[in-house]
């Protein structure tokens, strides 16, 4: 019962303090009328009494009280006054607490009103709507597709007339994307849509967001590029198909022109006639491999890789690439460098062409995506037997180790960037890889962005026996045990391995990147040689060379091709010797261990008039083989006929596949069946796949020996050989014909009558 009292004069002291700050006025006259009223009848009642004859009035007591009365209103007051500055005190803090929510307010209204205007103004369509799906809010984007306005809009479930409705795809935040093709007054229009739930008021359940963007043009765009690219796979097997048909249409006449000259060749000739007949041979084969080098990328993609196994010199084929790629990295103010560790043979076996293509492929792309510094080309031996190390170590933008084995695949590169700003159709390192595996090597990354990258090219290679006594050949380097060599060069990629050529020679070796400690150190001790490289200053360079002539041998200036023309008579007599970089190891070792300077020697005869054995009788075999040849082309079938007549066999020539198969049916029938039928793939009327399809089909239903057929064809795709295999072919030859592949062939049917495809 007391707490409902509590409560209840809580409840009426609250009602009343409402009551005063809502009048202030009416409560101020009521408290002061009650004051005065209380004063007034207190003083009044006070006198009364005192002047009554029996209030027993005493001054003294009174006095007393007064004082009393007096003391305890100065207490009252004091505690009034010291109350009234507290309040004061609480009332200022709650005016300044006042001003900063004004200005919070203010500053909250202003951005609520930046926010609306922002999505208003918004491009991009963007609508929300309740849980009853009734919307809430549109900008003008939305009110402007709709073409309606927004009191229209708010507070109805409109929706936009859809045509076709793409995918969901759900995000892990709950965020829902899809695209829409929706019916606008310019048209029907793709708008790609972000669905979301917000919580716009704290009281109120949460709303879905939709935020849509016009990409009708980007879908355009993917829908064209989707075309392009099913035409470019169109226009790319057409390719196929038109480098397979040039390929035979340039190696039929090409097999007469390397084919007859060979026969001309073994005729008797005069000097002159080898000469021209040879020249003829020689065109003919240098035509042949650029159109090798054409198809050489079908080759890749069908997996064929043919490797050749020759030898060839080390140290010359990587020096090489190195000169071949420094004009380009030169010009992009960078360096490129080659070393060759000493402990290699200096003669290889294997293929050439192919590990030049490979390294040419990855310092290539490190000279471009090398902005500053440079690149080296580092040869070591590896960590198996006869395996050699290949590093192409740069400068460069690095690679990110996401993208580290992504880069190895077809058309891929690191990321979407390096594709914009350095280009490229990522098919390089795909190939080098293959052919690195084809050598039955492996090809490593190592890099860090921004720092560079190293890419490493195992591959067994076996020392060349050249010298004809089998020995591994070594790269007789100079002694420079004890002396001393000074560098003086930017600390770069080319000094750097420099140095360490010549540590590896014995030399003391000093590099130095500043001419004045050059300088200095010059009276030390005596030097063998002092390389000084031009990119330190022309003059610069000019006066060491000056001072080092009483202290150093040989004074050796190094400089770039472009340099060259720079250099006059009177500047190079302060110097014994020049190097042009990059640096080759046989001529720096010529300079240092004071090489006298000869020229070339004299050719010792041209190799075009040296005569060869001439074959004027056909060789005698006691294998003699019947072979019926279609070909329809009258120099091939001339070709076909003074070969095997050369190698001691018979030939009956057919010039088409109705031919052919009518004359191995007559010799068939006669009892006397073709060894051997070479058949041309693209001839008139009936091609050679119909016609072994034919030979087969009538040899299925007798019993006897089946006649082996080799196919010619100039086709050197794979789908081109599978249909020769399906047709029943059991093998082929290509055009050009090899004339000892081809009495290869006849020699192992001859002997074993079995054809090996």
């Amino acid at each position: 019962m007391s707490g409902w009292v509590v409560v209840k004069l809580f409840r009426i002291k609250v009602r009343l303090r409402h009551f005063a700050r809502h009048h202030p006025w009416l409560s101020f006259a009521i408290r002061s009328f009650v004051m005065f009223s209380a004063a007034f009848g207190g003083a009044y009642g006070f006198i009364a009494g005192s002047r009554s004859e029996n209030s027993g009035y005493d001054p003294h007591a009174f006095a007393i009280g007064a004082s009393f009365l007096f003391a305890v209103a100065c207490v009252a007051l004091a505690s009034l006054s010291m109350r009234m500055r507290f309040m004061a005190k609480r009332m200022r803090k709650l005016a300044v607490h006042n001003e900063a929510l004004v200005d919070r307010n203010w500053e909250l209204k202003e951005a609520e009103e930046r926010a609306r205007s922002l999505f208003e103004s918004q491009g991009d369509l963007i609508v929300i709507r309740d849980t009853e799906g009734c919307i809430s809010f549109v900008n003008d984007a939305y009110c402007t597709l709709a073409e309606r306005s927004r009191e229209q809009l708010v507070g109805s479930r409109f929706e936009l007339q859809i045509l076709e409705q793409g995918d969901v795809a759900n995000e892990p935040n709950g965020t829902s994307i899809y695209d829409q093709k929706i019916v606008t007054a310019a048209g029907p229009r793709w708008i790609a849509w972000r669905e979301g739930l917000v919580r716009i008021d704290a009281g109120h359940p949460a709303e879905l967001q939709s935020v849509g963007r016009d990409v009708t043009d980007r879908t355009q765009t993917e829908r064209a590029l989707s075309e392009a690219r099913d035409i470019a796979n169109a226009a790319n097997r057409a390719k196929s198909r038109f480098l397979a048909m040039a390929s035979h249409e340039i190696r039929t006449p090409l097999n007469g022109i390397i084919g007859m000259s060979g026969l001309l060749l073994d005729t008797p000739l005069t000097p002159e006639q080898t000469t021209y007949a040879k020249a003829v041979k020689t065109s003919g084969d240098a035509l042949l491999s650029l159109i090798e080098e054409l198809l050489d990328y079908s080759k890749i993609e069908a997996g064929k890789i043919d490797l050749e196994h020759r030898p060839f010199a080390l140290a010359a084929l990587i020096e090489d690439i190195t000169e071949l790629l420094a004009p380009r990295a030169q010009a992009r103010n960078l360096e490129i460098a080659a070393y060759v560790d000493e402990r290699l043979p200096l003669e290889v076996v294997g293929d050439a062409a192919r590990l030049r293509q490979v390294l040419l492929n990855l310092a290539g792309n490190a000279i471009k995506f090398t902005s500053t510094g440079g690149v080296a080309l580092i040869v070591e031996p590896g960590i198996r037997p006869n395996e050699i190390s290949f590093l192409v170590r740069d400068t460069g933008i690095g690679i990110a180790p996401e993208a580290q084995q992504r880069i190895f695949r077809e058309f891929e590169q690191a990321d979407e960037g390096t594709a914009r700003n350095y280009g490229g159709t990522g098919l390089g390192l795909s190939i080098s890889e293959r052919i690195v595996k084809r050598m039955n090597g492996r090809i490593t990354l190592q890099s860090q962005p921004g720092v560079g990258s190293t890419f490493e090219v195992s591959i067994p290679l076996a020392a060349g026996d050249g010298d004809g006594d089998g020995d591994r050949k070594t790269f007789v380097a100079p002694d420079l045990t004890g002396q001393s060599v000074m560098l003086v060069a930017p600390q770069t990629i080319e000094a750097t391995l420099t140095a360490r050529r010549l540590e590896r020679w014995g030399a003391q070796t000093c590099t130095v990147s500043d001419l004045a400690v050059a300088q200095a150190l010059l009276p030390e001790r005596s030097w063998h040689a002092i390389l000084i490289d031009r990119a330190m200053g022309p003059a610069d360079v000019e006066r060491l060379a000056e001072m080092a002539k009483p202290y150093a041998i040989q004074r050796i200036v190094m400089f770039t091709p472009a340099m060259r023309h720079e250099l006059q008579p009177a500047v190079t007599a302060a110097f014994t010797g020049y190097l042009v970089k990059p640096l080759r190891a046989a001529s720096l070792a010529a300079r240092l261990t004071l090489a006298p300077e000869a020229p070339a020697p004299a050719m010792a005869g041209d190799d075009l008039f040296e005569q060869e054995p001439i074959a004027t009788e056909p060789p005698a075999n006691s294998h003699s083989l019947s072979v019926l040849v279609a070909e329809d082309n009258e120099i091939n079938a001339l070709l076909m006929r003074s070969l095997l007549a050369r190698l001691g066999h018979h030939a009956v020539i057919t010039t088409n596949g109705d031919e052919a198969l009518e004359s191995w049916l007559a010799s068939d029938s006669a009892g006397t069946p073709y060894d051997l039928v070479l058949m041309d793939i693209q001839m008139p009327k009936l091609d050679g796949i119909e016609t072994a399809k034919r030979i087969r089909a009538r040899e299925a239903g007798q019993r006897g020996r089946r006649t082996p057929i080799l196919a010619l064809t100039a086709n050197t795709l794979v789908e081109d050989r599978y249909a020769c295999f399906e047709a029943g072919m059991d093998g082929f030859l290509v055009k050009p014909l090899d004339r000892e592949k081809l009495a290869e062939a006849l020699a192992n049917l001859a002997t074993s009558r079995h054809l090996a495809a």
